[in-house]
């Protein structure tokens, strides 16, 4: 069962936070002290909802004892202890340790894999599934990075997702997405298998991750383009180098200035990314481990277009509704996928 102090020392904290924001804490501040203070909002109502019920219990069984409220009283009681159970496994999902970057935006990164420029227009087509599955969910979808073949395949896209949850709902996107289906191009209509990776990296800010200015080094360059789309008259498009890792970033909107903050932003999420990865994989049980390590080296999910078929494999779910899920409906793939993690965390506390 759940202790006490620990539901008492959540509560003051969020207490605490209500109170420094009201106080009108300082910008610089306010931001860190807003997102925990929405962490712990829906752990708090869990907290709240649960207490009640237990109140509400203990007064209806207390009336058990007069003749005259007995009848009502042991409904209550009944009525109750049929909400509890679930009250009780809705505390203890809230109480699960949180990934701290879940609240944050997410940089979004589609490449193609093996199979040419089928495999790039498998990639193309993902790029579509995450922009409406972005609009469906009213998150903030930005292109930092784009750049298409000539038959509207993509070499590589970069997006900047915002709005509520996006990294916990988009993390276990990353990895190798493999399609099976007759190529456009294919005369004799055998099928084909190609793949592109993906990968979903937490924003990270200058808190996270302070880059010197001697680490970097920015060229600017003309951005061109495939067929003569996307292309800049003026040398506007920006590339980073991190000199210590070897990273490169290429930003090649409008704006040299815009490009520069772009590319900042998703090299600093790669080097933060870096870093988690690192830390977990010193951990001896990695929490991520049931659901894939994340790595855009693991093949993670088949798209059979014959069949209509998805197939996830690190959970072993399969679904018939192919089209509906390439059309942004990734709701009944991804809420399995935080289920099963969910349940992994729940396992690994009580072990």
């Amino acid at each position: 069962m759940f202790q006490p102090e620990t539901l008492d020392q959540i509560t003051r904290r969020f207490e605490f936070l209500e109170a420094q924001m009201a106080a009108g804490a300082s910008p610089s501040a306010l931001a860190e002290i807003a997102r925990e203070y929405q962490g712990l909002k829906p752990v708090v109502a869990a907290i709240g909802d649960w207490r009640a019920a237990c109140a509400a219990r203990d007064e209806a069984a207390a009336l058990l004892a007069d003749p005259e409220l007995r009848a009502l009283a042991q409904e209550e009681v009944l009525r109750l202890d049929a909400e509890l159970p679930d009250l009780e496994q809705r505390l203890r999902l809230a109480l699960l340790p949180s990934d701290i970057a879940d609240t944050r935006p997410a940089i979004l990164e589609i490449r193609p894999g093996t199979g040419g420029e089928e495999a790039a227009l498998f990639a193309a087509d993902l790029l579509r599934m995450y922009q409406r599955y972005a609009d469906l969910r009213g998150w903030a979808c930005e292109v930092i990075a784009l750049a298409e073949t000539e038959l509207g395949g993509l070499k590589e896209a970069v997006l900047r997702i915002a709005g509520d949850g996006v990294f916990a709902r988009l993390k276990f996107e990353s990895g190798v997405h493999r399609v099976q289906r007759v190529p456009v191009t294919e005369s004799g209509g055998r099928i084909h298998t190609s793949a592109a990776t993906v990968a979903v990296l937490p924003e990270a800010t200058e808190v996270d991750l302070v880059i010197p200015d001697s680490d970097i080094r920015i060229d600017t360059m003309r951005a061109s383009g495939a067929g003569g789309q996307h292309v800049n008259t003026t040398d506007s498009a920006v590339r980073i180098t991190h000199l210590p890792t070897g990273l490169i970033v290429v930003s090649a909107q409008k704006s040299q200035h815009q490009n520069r903050r772009m590319a900042m932003e998703v090299l600093r999420a790669r080097l933060f990314a870096l870093e988690r990865e690192a830390r977990a994989s010193e951990r001896a049980a990695d929490r991520r481990a049931q659901v894939g390590t994340g790595d855009r080296s693991e093949r993670i999910r088949t798209y059979n277009v014959p069949q209509g078929r998805l197939t996830d494999h690190r959970i072993n779910l399969t679904l018939y509704a192919l089209p509906q899920i390439l059309a942004g409906d990734l709701d009944p793939v991804i809420d399995p996928l935080i289920a099963r993690h969910q349940a992994d965390l729940l396992a690994e506390m009580q072990a």
